[in-house]
């Protein structure tokens, strides 16, 4: 059932309209539609917009939740006659650039028809909280208050009305307008996808939570954005950069969780810089064995990690032109070598790799053909976990194909819903196949599956993480060594894998 096309009709002056008893140029109707579903879906669809402003506005990061009450409202919400305020939640707006565009606090407050027994909302008013003097930032309308109105007629109808600044535009030109429409088409979206049961098709910070994230990647551009300008490769510097960002803020709060109960060691504080000494991140738990970063590319990842006091290195077949312009504590960590995983079937092997080693936590970002050997060498060198963004589709030595692999045990239906493949759920798709293959093996080397949407300026922005044993894992990791082995094994003995070689001008990842 797809949903009704969207109708919206600037309001005229045969509209009635909102009715104030307290100060203001009075309100003014700008817009309305058809509702498309009744009116109990109202308050589903208005809490939505409450609760995610970001989703209206690109400027906007988020909101919190400053106070919510049901009695003794503001004196700054407007009395609506034939209206009574049922609800009032003061939320605080933050900004996605707070060194350019201010945050701001509103009243959001949901009222009732006088006559509704049932107290279900149908009016939804947003209300600023300015100090005596101050002014509205640029992402917020010229507005005393705006209204969401859900109006019961023959035809339902979804209106916005406002109660404008002096001298603020509202003919069809004007940028008032133009924000009143996109809020109305937001608001009738998201009432049909209440009235329909819609389910979003990608899950975001389902291991780091949101807040936490966005605050520290905040912190995190302004540390490294300079980056964009220094930019040495042929590749998108907007891109590489911010999703490298993106990245390592993601890792060090995972790692700040993972490992909150080991005692690791951290750099001495006198040996950093001083920004990074009174870092918070200075004091966060941090992988046993440091990181590495397979096919580390550019080794900007690598470098942001380093840069910010983390062990660890990169290495990839090639070394790339931006290396050798990072600092030279970042050059120490950045090696060219091409990574045989077949030549781990020998302990010794294990043994004398000088980056892959016990505790090591495995960095596989668009890996290409070491994307399917990262839970193995996880499971081999006894890692503390890993984090793996597959691109390319590749098997152990070959291109993917589903009929030309061999599968490994799923569970049941409930595991491949949790893997948050997005889509419209038939997961037929080659690339949902792969990443279905990508997560029973990783079950089947004994690491517990977890999946993140990682909010990244990339496609390929789907993670897979391995930093929990199984149950069965716990009870014989001799037993996942030795399914690893075996996968080694048969490869070698089709004889197909080859360790990739330089040559040219080779694509950064």
């Amino acid at each position: 059932m797809s949903r009704p096309r969207f109708l919206p009709k600037p309001c005229g002056d045969d509209c009635d309209r909102l009715q104030s008893t307290t100060q203001g140029q009075g309100w003014i109707p700008i817009i309305q539609c058809p509702a498309d579903f009744p009116p109990e879906v109202f308050e589903i669809a208005i809490s939505q917009l409450i609760h995610h402003p970001e989703y209206n506005s690109t400027l906007i990061l988020r909101s919190e939740t400053v106070e919510e009450t049901t009695s003794d409202m503001p004196p700054s919400i407007p009395e609506l006659e034939g209206f009574r305020p049922i609800r009032n939640v003061h939320r605080r707006l933050l900004p996605r650039r707070p060194g350019r565009d201010a945050g701001l606090e509103q009243n959001c407050t949901l009222y009732v028809d006088d006559v509704d027994a049932e107290n279900r909302p149908v009016v939804l008013v947003l209300t600023p909280i300015l100090e005596e003097g101050g002014s509205l930032p640029y992402y917020h309308p010229a507005v005393r208050h705006l209204a969401f109105r859900y109006v019961r007629a023959e035809v339902p109808l979804l209106r916005i009305e406002v109660d404008p600044l002096p001298s603020t535009p509202t003919d069809l030109d004007s940028r008032l307008y133009r924000t009143c429409l996109a809020l109305l088409d937001t608001l009738h979206r998201y009432g049909w996808g209440a009235l329909t049961n819609y389910k979003k098709r990608v899950h975001h910070d389902c291991i780091i939570p949101r807040e936490a994230y966005q605050d520290l990647y905040l912190v995190m551009r302004e540390r490294h954005k300079h980056l964009v300008n220094e930019w040495q490769e042929v590749t998108d510097p907007l891109k590489h950069v911010f999703e490298d960002i993106g990245i390592a803020t993601f890792l060090m709060l995972l790692w700040k969780e993972t490992f909150a109960t080991q005692d690791v060691a951290r750099p001495e504080d006198a040996l950093l810089p001083e920004d990074l000494a009174t870092a918070p991140w200075n004091s966060w738990p941090r992988p046993p064995g440091g990181f590495i970063d397979l096919g580390c590319g550019n080794g900007l990842l690598t470098h942001i990690l380093t840069a910010e006091g983390y062990d660890g290195h990169g290495i990839d077949v090639r070394a790339r032109t931006s290396w050798s312009h990072y600092p030279g504590t970042t050059q120490s960590h950045l090696h060219t070598e091409s990574l045989d995983p077949t030549a781990f079937l020998e302990r010794t092997a294990i043994r004398e790799h000088p980056y892959l080693r016990e505790g090591v936590f495995i960095i596989a970002n668009h890996a290409d053909e070491l994307t399917p050997w990262t839970p193995i060498l996880a499971t081999l060198f006894s890692a503390s976990g890993y984090l793996s963004i597959p691109c390319c589709a590749w098997a152990f030595d070959e291109k993917y194909e589903r009929s030309r692999v061999w599968d490994y045990p799923v569970p049941d239906d409930s595991f491949v819903d949790s893997l948050n493949l997005g889509g419209e759920g038939s997961n037929t798709s080659s690339y949902s196949r792969y990443r279905i293959w990508l997560a029973s093996l990783s079950l089947y080397c004994g690491w517990a599956v977890e999946c993140e949407t990682l909010r990244i300026p990339s496609t390929r922005n789907w993670a897979i993480v391995g930093r929990k044993r199984t149950a069965e894992a716990e009870g014989g990791l001799e037993k996942l060594r030795q399914r690893a082995e075996e996968i080694i094994i048969q490869v070698r003995e089709r004889g197909l894998f080859k360790t990739r070689i330089p040559e040219g001008k080779a694509k950064d990842h």
